[in-house]
């Protein structure tokens, strides 16, 4: 050391043995007037002099060996800057150590004046050598910002590295000291980038171990300036540790643990840079992992490169946001062809690897979200069996899909244990309720819960082991994501499933869920009907939901016996609580959900209690179901009802009509309104369904304009003349002639006849509905409240300004001011067939036909009337008055309104002259204007559960047949054969 300093020409002193490095150490400390090596940062309060910093420098630039003992001598530089910088931060008043003597710290100025210099020669010496100062001067660079960071880190007004990194590192990069090492640091890294930059990032990775958190923000910084060369090296640095330190145990250094080993110093550093790079560089650090990840693959890969995989997997457990960051594009770039090379790099691991390998990636996958149904429809696909038809190109080997069936067995069970040991969801109260310690989330199941819907649909798709795999899947994200979940789940299947195949799934998924979830069901029928209203669901999931509602709810009656019955008990009352959401199906514009929610209500037994205004409108809606429905079984062959739509129909009705007395009304007061009124009318043979001319005519394809004329003729006929001897009414206009009538196409007799024999079986299905008394279940008798208010709806539709009028029989001459309303009477009789029927309907009801009695009298009195004008022709040229004036006093004999001897005329009308058929019929004119047809001459028979009228309490019954007597007698060579049935 003497020599170094000698002037020039002065005599050589003789040559010393050379030093070891503790005798170098001890010389160069005594010349920058240190009595011993330093250890560590000197304390700030005795700082080396200004002049002692110069002799550093000068050692750094003319004696290369001396620059560790150099650099170590000028940390405290470094640390006496960043002491005095906090010191001038901290607020009056702060306690912190006592300052030394005024004069022995030099001032921050000056300071930082000898850090310039130390920045400038530092940098002058790694530009002219790189590979011989930059990884010497990265290391002491490094490790002195590690030391000043954990040294100062509990100072007053330094914030904690964990808590907010960005105030953190405003505070470094604001001191002279601190700015200028990581200056140094990155103009070495800068200037190995190109050849080796290994050993810079070796001592980033290092300090990073030592004195992490406190050091992050270090890392942050010079990650954000050189991202792509920083996480490259950082994976490699750290795959190489992780090779050195636990490749050759048996893989247990990556066996799932989620906190660094002790073993493996790098691996959390690692994972801590990574972390805070994925902000802002989650790009770069996706792209470097999946080369890493492919590169380990290749043939031409190193040695340490094989233990990429656990590498990979074990800053996976350690960081979930690397996890998300990698785990899609990973996803998708596993090709048949990587899955082969991985399956065959595995294949030579011991069998304990392979299986702490699976744990590992099980764990994995239930912790990973970001791509989770991707992944998972990944898992599925590799693991469906091979089938016979295969796709172009190169397909997982069968070692590959064992090794994946196996995975997703492990990870159903997996998740099971993790679900099954959270607590116990109930419908009834929310998921999130307060508890001491909430449950853990999964995940992946948090992932899945947006995709129910496409674990549904794959599900329904039956194929092979898949749809298994799924339907389990699909329980535990039900039981996990409940309530909301658990009844989204079941929505889906009820809605979505074709065929009894897929429609038993819900009852299995049901089973499953049952016995941790109470009120499944409730919620089910709740969230659908929510959809309903919201318009969510298309019309023909719509029809479908309501089919296979109705299927599942035939079980309550034991119609199908491959459901279970304890899902049916829960089911059906569901269902019945939701009536009037479903009833309004049955007005729905599409045919097929109509028929499916009429289907529907047919199947579920409705409550107990229904509230009024639900009841009417679903029994308005079910009526005009019914009629729709018949119109489209005969209007078109091939159309959607037919006889199952009929058959749904009437028993909805018929099951409406027993809920109460005032649903039985209701229902057989719509049905006959709706039967004579508007299109449903042509359905039973109607020419007028209107019941009226047409008032209206079109003129070259364009309708009259309205006229006074039309307005007054409207009102007219509607005036009751009642009261005096003239009536108006209007069979036309003058220069035009009669009115014409509206031409229907004539349906076919056989089509005529079967739809009202539908429409009267329904009618006679909901009577007796309506009443459990003997009478109802007699083949010859209806129940007489039900066949009363047949007769009242009857009479409001045919003639609704007689409707409650009195039931006496009138004179003659009062009958005569009613000419008008007997004439419309009669012309919806012959208008509309219906009407013959209903009356013999209501005829089996005794003494219902009485309160038609209006109807009787202007039908009567209107026969009347045509016989009376046609006694010079004969009754073959009067066929529906013929008939008519049969069915009339049939249906009056049959009522009990006319005596067996007077009832039975109708046999004589066909072989009689008209004048003959006018005197008979007065005969019966006069009987009920001496024999008032009221219901108080009708008595209930216990016995035989009917109200019959006994008329030999009536008067002399020998008058009103001296005419029927009289004419049996003229035509005694023809009718004497019939006299007996005439007899009193």
């Amino acid at each position: 050391m003497s020599g170094l300093c000698d002037p020039p020409g002065a005599a050589a002193s003789p040559p010393r043995p050379p030093l070891s490095a503790a005798e170098l150490s001890q010389e160069l400390s005594a010349f920058l007037g240190y009595p011993e090596p330093p250890q560590g940062l000197p304390p700030p309060s005795s700082p080396p002099p200004w002049s002692q910093n110069r002799r550093a420098l000068l050692l750094l630039r003319c004696l290369p060996p001396a620059r560790h003992a150099a650099l170590q001598h000028l940390r405290g530089l470094f640390d006496e800057h960043v002491c005095a910088h906090l010191l001038h931060r901290e607020p009056p008043g702060t306690p912190h150590p006592p300052p030394p003597p005024p004069g022995s710290l030099p001032s921050v100025s000056s300071l930082e004046d000898s850090i310039g210099e130390v920045r400038k020669v530092l940098g002058d010496l790694i530009r002219a050598n790189p590979s011989a100062w930059a990884p010497a001067v990265s290391a002491w660079a490094t490790e002195l910002l590690g030391q000043l960071s954990s040294k100062y880190a509990g100072r007053h007004g330094v914030p904690p590295g964990a808590s907010d990194l960005n105030e953190l590192l405003q505070l470094w990069m604001s001191c002279a000291a601190t700015r200028c090492l990581l200056d140094i640091y990155t103009q070495c890294l800068a200037s190995m980038s190109s050849s080796c930059p290994d050993s810079c990032v070796d001592a980033l990775l290092d300090t990073s171990v030592q004195h992490s958190p406190h050091f992050d923000w270090v890392v942050a910084h010079i990650g954000s300036s050189f991202p792509n060369t920083i996480i490259n090296r950082v994976l490699s640095c750290g795959l190489k540790d992780f090779c050195t330190h636990g490749a050759s145990q048996s893989g247990e250094l990556w066996f799932p643990s989620p906190s660094p080993d002790k073993r493996v110093p790098k691996i959390a550093s690692v994972v801590g840079i990574l972390g805070h790079l994925a902000s802002r560089h989650s790009a770069n650090i996706k792209q470097e992992l999946l080369k890493l990840f492919h590169d380990s693959l290749g043939p031409t890969r190193e040695q340490h490169q094989k233990a990429a995989v656990p590498f990979l997997l074990q800053l996976a457990l350690m960081s979930p946001p690397l996890l998300a960051t990698v785990s899609p594009d990973l996803v998708r770039s596993l090709s048949p062809q990587v899955l082969n090379q991985l399956h065959h790099h595995f294949s030579t691991f011991p069998r304990e690897e392979l299986d702490n390998m699976v744990t590992v990636v099980v764990h994995l996958i239930c912790q990973t979200s970001a791509g989770a149904f991707s992944l998972l429809q990944f898992l599925l696909d590799t693991a469906m069996p091979a089938t016979v038809i295969t796709s172009p190109g190169p397909s997982p080997s069968d070692g590959v899909r064992d090794a994946c069936d196996r995975l997703l067995l492990l990870l159903l069970l997996h998740l099971q244990k993790l679900v099954f040991n959270r607590p116990s969801p109930t419908l009834g109260e929310p998921s999130s309720s307060s508890s001491s310690s909430s449950p853990r989330p999964i995940p992946f199941l948090d992932a899945l819960k947006p995709h129910i819907r496409e674990l549904c649909v794959g599900t329904l798709k039956l194929e092979r082991k898949r749809f298994l795999w799924q339907h389990q899947l699909l329980g535990l994200v039900a039981v996990y994501g409940a309530p909301h979940s658990a009844a989204e789940a079941m929505g889906h299947l009820l809605t979505l499933a074709h065929g009894p195949e897929e429609l038993a799934l819900a009852p299995q998924l049901y089973a499953v869920l049952s016995s941790c979830l109470a009120e499944l069901l409730p919620a089910t029928v709740q969230l659908l009907v929510r959809h309903i209203h919201a318009g969510c669901l298309p019309e023909h999931h719509l029809a479908q939901l309501c089919h296979n509602l109705a299927t599942l709810a035939q079980a309550c009656e034991g119609l199908d016996a491959t459901i279970p019955t304890s899902m049916a008990a829960q089911l059906c009352p569901a269902l019945a609580q939701h009536l009037p959401d479903f009833a309004q199906l049955l007005l729905h514009r599409d045919a097929a959900v109509a028929e499916a929610a009429c289907q529907l209500l047919a199947s579920c037994p409705l409550p107990g209690a229904i509230p009024p205004a639900h009841l009417m409108a679903a029994i308005r809606a079910a009526v005009h179901q019914f009629f729709l429905t018949l119109r489209r079984a005969w209007g078109d062959p091939n159309c959607f009802g037919g006889a199952p739509g009929l058959c749904h129909s009437s028993r909805l009705l018929s099951r409406l009509s027993a809920v109460s007395a005032a649903a039985t009304k209701a229902v057989l007061q719509q049905l006959v309104e709706g039967a004579l009124r508007g299109a449903n009318a042509e359905l039973f043979g109607a020419t007028d369904p209107c019941g009226k001319q047409e008032e209206e005519e079109e003129e070259g394809g364009r309708r009259k304009e309205a006229s006074l004329l039309d307005i007054n003729r409207r009102s007219t006929a509607a005036v009751d003349f009642s009261g005096g001897v003239w009536s108006v009414f209007h069979a036309g206009v003058i220069g035009r002639g009669l009115k014409a009538t509206k031409r229907n196409t004539p349906r076919a007799p056989e089509q005529v006849a079967h739809n009202t024999q539908t429409f009267l079986n329904l009618l006679l299905r909901c009577c007796r509905a309506s009443s459990s008394s003997p009478s109802s279940s007699s083949s010859s008798s209806i129940n007489p409240e039900a066949a009363k208010a047949v007769a009242a709806a009857l009479v409001e539709a045919v003639c609704p300004e007689a409707a409650g009028a009195e039931l006496l029989w009138p004179p003659e001459e009062q009958s005569r001011g009613t000419v008008e309303r007997d004439l419309r009477i009669c012309h919806r009789f012959r208008a509309q067939p219906l009407l013959f029927p209903l009356l013999h309907f209501i005829a089996k009801g005794p003494p219902a036909l009485c309160y038609c009695s209006v109807l009787l009298r202007g039908l009567l009195a209107t026969l009347l009337g045509h016989w009376e004008g046609s006694r010079e022709s004969g009754t073959t040229g009067s066929a529906w008055h013929l008939a008519a004036s049969c069915s009339l006093v049939a249906i009056m004999a049959e009522g009990s309104l006319l005596p067996p001897a007077l009832g039975n005329v109708h046999e004589l009308f066909p072989h009689v002259a008209p004048f003959e058929v006018h005197l008979l019929l007065l005969s019966v004119w006069d009987y009920l204007r001496d024999n008032h047809p009221l219901p108080q001459k009708f008595t209930f028979q216990p016995k035989q559960g009917l109200f019959l009228r006994d008329f030999s309490r009536d008067g002399e019954l020998g008058k009103h047949l001296a005419v029927l007597h009289s004419v049996l007698h003229k035509n005694i060579q023809r009718l004497g054969l019939l006299a007996p049935r005439f007899r009193p």
